[in-house]
């Protein structure tokens, strides 16, 4: 069975790498322009584009697909790139664009999405953060035939997965890459003998996973210390939550509601009550936040005890709940 895969970051790579392992002929490889990266701001092939240099695949990288959009040359050459490819299906794995309904229709068995929730919740581009954030118990991976809605389409395979208490997305995002892997194989191999058996997705239970703002990164420190828990497991790797401590911006990879415990009557939201080698305790609405991997800006991700001999944090002082240091 040829294949054209389309897919941009690591999520995408574990699928590609999977299927090529699996003998499935990977006849094109699709994926989003090399973009600046990294503090020199050099351009950066995506993990998907430099798995398949280093395997000879052919690589197509337009900015549209779209032949009546803003770059139809970018659409005309993707759509000789595709019909001579002849492939049998695409697979799509966070590859970033906008599938128009001729790249839907051009394949035999058509398009089959890699989406990483259960279906219908969580459509959309950020389902992972969006799932932990939510405190939702439960993920999965859908498998997924294309069509022209928003990860509307019809349900090929589905598997869940729990999310455990301490999962952050990045935690989270390896295992679901690894399923969806699999379970593209999996599908794969069933259109190659007995074919497809589509379900449509349920009318209940819709939700959307809006795309990650930077701005969303600061903490508000007038919500619910569960809240504030979940927003910092869910945005590590990125953009990873950040409060501002005598006007600097303190990043947030890593916290814990301590269990059982309530702040002082007199404290503050944002306040901190106690500094050590453990964490930073901190007063929250209904609880206290343990924060125990820290990181001040220009340097690097650190332990509390690490943290603490470089940045003096002391008893009594308030982080910020100010928006403004999301940008940074």
């Amino acid at each position: 069975m040829r294949v054209i895969f389309a897919g941009t970051p690591d999520f995408a790579r574990v699928a590609l790498e999977q299927l090529h392992t699996a003998g499935f002929e990977i006849a094109l490889v699709l994926t989003q322009p090399d973009r600046p990266a990294g503090r020199g701001m050099k351009l950066q092939a995506s993990a998907v584009k430099q798995w398949a240099v280093s395997h000879q695949i052919p690589v197509a990288q337009p900015r549209s697909l779209r032949l009546d959009g803003k770059y139809p040359e970018d659409a005309a050459a993707a759509r000789a790139a595709i019909e001579a490819a002849q492939a049998d299906v695409m697979v799509v794995a966070a590859y970033g664009l906008i599938l128009p309904q001729w790249v839907l229709d051009m394949p035999r068995l058509g398009c089959l999405n890699i989406h990483g929730s259960i279906l219908p919740r969580w459509r959309g581009a950020a389902p992972i953060h969006r799932a932990i954030e939510a405190g939702d118990r439960e993920t999965g991976v859908t498998i997924m035939q294309m069509d022209a809605g928003l990860d509307t389409g019809d349900m090929l395979l589905l598997e869940t997965l729990p999310i455990d208490p301490h999962d952050s997305t990045d935690s989270l995002h390896d295992q679901l890459a690894e399923l969806g892997g699999r379970m593209i194989v999996q599908a794969l191999e069933l259109a190659a003998h007995d074919g497809f058996h589509a379900v449509p997705q349920p009318t209940e239970g819709i939700s959307y996973a809006h795309k990650i703002d930077k701005r969303e990164a600061a903490l508000d420190w007038t919500q619910p210390v569960l809240t504030l828990e979940r927003r910092i497991r869910a945005f590590n790797p990125f953009p990873v939550a950040c409060s501002a401590l005598n006007g600097e911006t303190i990043k947030f990879w890593r916290a814990e509601v301590l269990t059982d415990v309530l702040p002082p009557s007199h404290a503050v939201a944002g306040e901190v009550l106690a500094a050590s080698a453990e964490g930073i305790d901190i007063a929250a609405v209904g609880g206290v936040l343990r924060v125990s991997r820290l990181q001040k800006a220009g340097g690097k991700p650190l332990e509390a005890a690490d943290f603490l001999r470089g940045f003096e944090i002391q008893p009594g002082q308030r982080f910020s709940s100010a928006p403004a240091i999301a940008a940074a």
